[in-house]
């Protein structure tokens, strides 16, 4: 393993240094997100090793979950969605005078939460990938489940559009060849479907392309009010004592939300920042430019980014878009996502964990010194970069296999994602599910012939058992969750 360190740290550098600086500026632009920008280096990675693409990829997603804190600071504007909860006190901070001690924090907290959470991952992905790999295809099959009832349980908007953009992502996953078969289905005559649609130009069309024709309605938005950033970042060592406990308890709280599927660095930096503030002796100041704020949300968002990794690479279980396109990279690189990646490729399983680590170091070393620089980046209009953006995918969907056919793929799922996104349905769920399906059908498939096409082993095995169950809870709760608001509010109404 030391050796992997090494490499990373040497000849993978580079791409490390690559990967987080594109993240960092990406996530620094309002309106662009790190799921666009992986999206579009996914097809730069066709003739690289496995390793080194994942190591790129994952170098991009933390950097894009860190660019966000600059424009949230002096724009109150978060580049990406995890840093939401930046913006309360981060902008009040900045537009007092301070917008180098605002960053400064910022990145000092993401720095100790992405290190936090690497410390996690490494050492709980091999034991956990040692258990999963006893795993028959009935426990996958339930793992897939649970991956897929989590992401739509918790999406945005209502269960039922995150059900149906589940639904609608496991229907586009269905033409091809039966994997029990062999024979074709679904294809309506075409050959070009004999294999089903790929999975770059389909992410590309609902993910990026769905976002282009959405943004570009919005042309005529209105500029949120700037502040003027520093000429450097300021970050004290003295910091790291006396915040050292909001630097730990937000950075296990994002860690821990992270590992749980579907709940993603948004919702990790709301809770930190929730628990802080509760415990605070002086919770009237949050909001209002507190050091503590910011220290929470961010230490816990990017703590929250690299939890993610975990049951990405020991369970083959994504938690977010991001990390959704991660495992199709995996794919894409013949790789054997979740408990078989540690048992045929530890080298890879171990240069995500190592990548993980050196992608922080590279942030705050970035951060530190071009902050300046990539605060400038506010005054970019996205809507300037669209055609180089339409270009690029273009280009990537022509790659996949040289085929025109996939560039109309790409348009097709193109005006799919604008509708969802009209109708307020999420594409996470779609994406998941498009990946996820087959695996779930696959291992389903191979559970009944190995059990005499009994599905009771479901029940009766204990880990399928848990892991229906959990499904089971979850889907009830959030069901629960939708309807108790719409009953007080109709109690409400017939007590008036």
């Amino acid at each position: 393993m030391l050796d992997i360190y090494l490499y990373v740290f040497t000849t993978g550098f580079v791409w490390v240094l690559i990967g987080t600086a594109v993240g960092i500026l990406v996530g620094a632009i309002p309106g662009l997100s790190g799921a666009v920008v992986i999206s579009l280096a996914l097809p730069t990675t066709y003739f690289m090793d496995g390793g080194d693409a994942l190591l790129l990829l994952v170098s991009m997603y933390i950097g894009a979950t860190t660019g966000g804190l600059i424009s949230a600071t002096l724009m109150r504007m978060p580049g990406t969605e995890a840093a939401i909860m930046t913006t309360l006190d981060g902008y009040p901070m900045a537009a007092g005078g301070q917008p180098a001690r605002a960053l400064g924090l910022g990145v000092l907290g993401s720095f100790v939460g992405g290190l936090i959470a690497w410390a996690i991952l490494a050492a709980l992905s091999p034991p956990l990938s040692l258990v999963a790999v006893r795993f028959g295809p009935y426990e996958i099959f339930a793992m897939t489940v649970v991956a897929l009832t989590l992401i739509a349980a918790v999406s945005r908007g209502s269960l039922l559009n995150g059900l149906l953009a589940a639904a609608l992502g496991a229907l586009f996953s269905m033409p091809g060849i039966d994997p029990s078969s062999g024979s074709l289905r679904l294809t309506f005559g075409l050959s070009s479907l004999d294999n089903g649609f790929a999975l770059l130009p389909v992410i590309l069309g609902v993910l990026v392309l769905g976002q282009v024709l959405v943004d570009c309605e919005n042309a005529g938005s209105p500029i949120t009010e700037r502040v003027r950033a520093s000429a450097r970042v300021s970050m004290r060592l003295r910091d790291l004592k006396t915040y050292a406990g909001t630097f730990i308890s937000s950075s296990v709280i994002g860690s821990w939300i992270g590992i749980l599927p579907g709940v993603g660095g948004t919702t990790a930096s709301i809770a930190a920042y929730s628990v802080t503030k509760a415990l605070s002796k002086t919770p009237e100041r949050f909001g209002h430019g507190e050091e503590r704020g910011i220290i929470a949300a961010e230490s816990a968002n990017n703590a929250g980014t690299v939890g993610a990794l975990v049951p990405l690479i020991t369970l083959g279980i994504p938690g977010s878009v991001i990390t959704a396109i991660l495992l199709g990279a995996m794919v894409i690189h013949n790789l054997n996502p979740g408990p078989l990646l540690f048992a045929e490729n530890p080298e890879v399983a171990y240069t995500v964990i190592a990548g993980a680590f050196a992608a922080n170091v590279a942030m705050l070393a970035i951060m530190w010194v071009a902050t300046p620089l990539l605060s400038r980046l506010m005054y970019v209009n996205k809507f300037y970069l669209f055609p180089a953006i339409v270009v690029f995918c273009f280009i990537g969907a022509f790659t996949v296999s040289s085929r025109f056919f996939d560039i109309w793929v790409m348009l097709g799922f193109a005006v799919l994602g604008y509708v969802m996104a009209k109708a307020r349905m999420p594409a996470g769920p779609f994406i998941i599910a498009y990946i996820l399906t087959p695996i779930a059908e696959t291992n389903l498939r191979s559970g009944l012939v190995i059990y005499d096409s009994s599905y009771l082993p479901l029940i009766t095995r204990p880990v399928c058992a848990a892991f229906l169950a959990l499904a089971a809870i979850s889907l009830i709760w959030s069901l629960w969750s939708e309807l108790k608001p719409a009953r007080r509010q109709t109690e409400g109404g017939d007590t008036e």
